[in-house]
């Protein structure tokens, strides 16, 4: 199984957010998982390739060349694409996965997921989303997107494209038990009467 991970390289984060990051890459290590990630050599981002090198885990990192140009790249992972821009990288991230997970973030974080959910709304992309809400901090994000099915700018069965779990051991089973999504979702993208 390989799975793409967005999350924060802020290293000014509080410290439980860096616990549940190595908790969640010590349980991809007990599954043999492989990780695909943004290769920043801090933050959340570090914490994760930390530990999964240190458990002698597979990890591959996508990275714009310019964030390399000031050193962000983070110095242990060998398998390192450069990408020339951002749309790129996303692109990259979600090719030949078989899953993603976003972990607390900023805008790059969010917008990574958002854009990753409107793709599995086109039936562009068909992949577990599991977004793991670390001290509750994806609850204005669920919210949001309620409010979105609420409302009716989004179907009742878009509520189906991803799973929110408060503990990284959580992550791999909701993983497994994502509701199947197909190419076929492009049919109820638009919410019609």
């Amino acid at each position: 199984m390989k799975i793409c991970v967005y999350c924060a390289s802020s290293a000014m984060v509080d410290k439980s957010y860096f616990s549940a990051t190595e908790r969640l890459a010590k349980e991809f290590l007990k599954e043999k998982i492989d990780v695909v990630c943004g290769g920043g050599a801090v933050g959340l981002m570090g914490q994760l390739a930390d530990t999964i090198l240190a458990g002698g885990g597979k990890i591959k990192a996508i990275m714009p060349k310019f964030m390399n140009e000031v050193e962000w790249a983070h110095k242990g992972i060998s398998d390192f694409e450069f990408t020339e821009t951002m749309h790129e990288r996303k692109a990259r991230f979600l090719e030949g996965v078989d899953g993603l997970v976003a972990l607390p973030g900023g805008t790059g974080t969010l917008e990574e997921l958002l854009e990753a959910i409107t793709l599995k709304r086109l039936g562009q992309f068909t992949k577990p989303i599991v977004i793991l809400n670390t001290n509750g901090y994806y609850e204005p994000l669920r919210q949001m997107l309620e409010k979105c099915v609420r409302e009716n700018f989004m179907h009742p069965r878009h509520l189906e494209m991803w799973a929110f779990v408060d503990e990284p051991e959580g992550v791999i089973p909701a993983l497994r038990n994502s509701a199947s999504w197909s190419k076929d979702a492009i049919n109820f993208a638009v919410n019609r009467r």
